[in-house]
């Protein structure tokens, strides 16, 4: 087995101080496209899911639903829960928005067919697209996944609980799914170590149908315009 390259410490800071104009022009390129497209709300979920699975369908059902209510709808791109939701926002006629990632795993053709040719937006750096999620996001809309997933949840959970970003609605779809994880939360952070307060928990909700992800963006947003969060 070949062993990797281990980069010495006069090519890593060569590297990093170039990187720096990389990273600024995925971000320029970021924000200027992004500022353009309007209120839309982000959907997470896992890559993996099939297009029969009673996720695949419900997210496609519930993308078409926020495009109905006015919203555009921004995946990441892939397959999976992203490739429905960007498929249910292309049907209902709406702005289908993808924030791609080249990964060592998928092949460049893993971008699913229903992202709008003109949203269709390159990353090769994961923390600079998270923040294209969260600054341009009138909510997350969080399907079952996996590791990915729980990082664009927590990632949120923590900006707004540490008021670095302002509050939007975080609505976590599949009952049966996240009951499990809630639990510990509140068993294990909440009450038995106090690493999380009460007022954490209301970060988010716990639906099953789209009509409950809508009444809840719906009235979110009947207080609170719509605009970048940072």
């Amino acid at each position: 087995m070949n062993k990797r390259h281990r980069k010495s410490w006069n090519e890593i800071k060569t590297n990093d101080s170039w990187s720096i104009f990389k990273i600024m022009g995925e971000f320029v390129n970021g924000y200027e496209r992004m500022s353009q497209i309007g209120p839309s709300i982000s959907i997470f979920g896992s890559a993996r899911t099939k297009k029969d699975d009673k996720y695949y369908l419900l997210a496609t059902e519930i993308a078409s639903s926020i495009v109905e209510s006015g919203y555009g709808v921004i995946t990441g791109g892939g397959p999976g829960i992203m490739e429905a939701a960007n498929k249910g926002a292309k049907e209902a006629k709406g702005r289908s928005i993808g924030l791609c990632i080249e990964l060592p795993f998928e092949k460049k053709e893993s971008d699913n067919i229903y992202i709008d040719h003109d949203k269709k937006i390159e990353f090769d750096y994961f923390f600079v697209r998270k923040v294209m999620f969260m600054k341009y996001a009138q909510g997350f809309v969080v399907m079952p996944g996996g590791f990915g997933t729980l990082d664009e949840l927590f990632e949120a959970i923590t900006l707004i609980q540490t008021e670095k970003i302002e509050k939007f609605p975080i609505i976590l779809v599949g009952s049966t799914f996240w009951s499990g994880l809630i639990e510990w939360i509140k068993e294990t952070l909440l009450k038995t170590n106090k690493t999380v307060s009460d007022e954490d928990l209301f970060s988010f909700h716990i639906v099953d149908k789209k009509e409950e992800v809508i009444k809840i963006l719906e009235a979110f947003h009947n207080d609170y315009g719509l605009s970048p969060n940072f």
